[in-house]
């Protein structure tokens, strides 16, 4: 193409200029975007229509798919690697992000980052209305009925210690760092202060100080999006997930009765908590509670089992080797439809963290 700049090339350039983009200097070479205030449905318009809309998959693709139907577009993305380098060489020009994790590696310099700045634009998911519940908290059905003093007593040492973490997060990410952190200090930090905003915003932008309270209309949000985009292989488990109600997954009783303190000694003492992955400030109120020693306080003895691999948290709490575990709404619908028998307990994240972001044009 360098080698020829006549028609071919002329007709890209008017391809790209019809669609509204232009090019612009991104991190170390040219690169695509769109102008500042350009409409967020323009942006997703013209990308889906180019093919370069990235997600993923792996379950974290339904609020995209549901975004995609929303503008009548097709529900087809491109799959994107754990990294950003697709986004760096322009592969895909609208790529899914976390706001804690992704998004500050397409910002800033720290863990080999790509150092975009302020020169990206975001695309929230909660903005949009398609955004799904994320990070809970979880047990067995068995388990809460069995040892309901245990859930109760865990459920206030980790709010507390949710509480704590928000309040002060360059001292959560400094105790995340500590307990073995698979990333930098810098990473640290800003995930810490991105997830207190996940912990203290809901889906509509308000300011919430209720840690790990039930948003229902969120909820029911997340479960109609479910089943909406899930698809199961076993038309058992298929129908079996049509039919949910949020009955079917949670119970706020035990949350409720944790924050007046109405819970005797636990019956049982020593419990563990499978996390999604690594240690990061993600799970920082976790580890705030450890450190701080909250859970001493309500007769815990806490072992907090990192995630990562091939662990399963649901498989996990399921089966026994662990008695609570952190996971998504949707995930904790899927295993139940598929016939485990898990119950969310707290919903510790009060709005999506997943965006897509995109570069400005200069």
């Amino acid at each position: 193409m360098k080698k020829v700049f006549g028609k071919i090339a002329f007709v890209a350039v008017v391809s790209a200029l019809a669609l509204g983009i232009t090019s612009c200097k991104g991190k170390e070479s040219a690169t695509v975007g769109w102008k500042k205030g350009t409409p967020s449905s323009t942006i997703i318009t013209e990308a889906a229509n180019a093919g370069k809309v990235g997600n993923w998959g792996l379950g974290n693709e339904y609020e995209i798919l549901a975004l995609l139907a929303k503008y009548n577009l097709p529900t087809t993305y491109l799959s994107q690697a754990f990294d950003m380098d697709g986004f760096d060489d322009n592969t895909i020009t609208l790529a899914s992000a976390m706001t804690y994790n992704e998004l500050g590696l397409v910002q800033n310099s720290y863990d080999g980052g790509y150092k975009y700045g302020d020169s990206v634009g975001t695309i929230d998911m909660n903005d949009e209305g398609v955004a799904m519940m994320e990070d809970n908290i979880f047990t067995t059905k068995e388990f809460a009925e069995k040892y309901p003093n245990t859930v109760k007593a865990f459920l206030a040492a980790s709010v507390k210690g949710w509480e704590a973490a928000c309040a002060n997060p360059e001292e959560a990410a400094q105790i995340c760092y500590e307990y073995g952190s698979s990333v930098s200090q810098g990473h640290q930090l800003h995930m810490a202060k991105e997830v207190k905003k996940l912990c203290e915003t809901n889906t509509k932008g308000q300011t919430v100080k209720d840690y790990g309270a039930f948003d229902m209309d969120a909820m029911q949000q997340t479960l109609d999006i479910a089943k909406k985009y899930v698809k199961l292989s076993d038309s058992a488990a298929a129908e079996k997930l049509s039919k949910f109600t949020l009955s079917d997954i949670m119970d706020a009783s035990y949350l409720a009765d944790a924050k007046v303190g109405s819970f005797g000694t636990p019956e049982k003492s020593s419990v563990k908590i499978q996390l999604k992955w690594l240690p990061d400030a993600q799970f920082m109120g976790y580890y705030v509670a450890l450190a701080k020693g909250y859970y001493k306080d309500v007769g815990l003895d806490v072992t907090i089992i990192p995630g990562g691999g091939d662990i399963a948290e649901t498989t996990a709490v399921y089966t026994g080797q662990v008695d609570f575990g952190v996971t998504w709404m949707t995930n904790l619908a899927v295993a139940n439809a598929s016939g485990m028998n898990l119950l969310e307990v707290a919903q510790v994240f009060q709005r999506s963290g997943l965006v897509l972001v995109y570069k400005y044009a200069d």
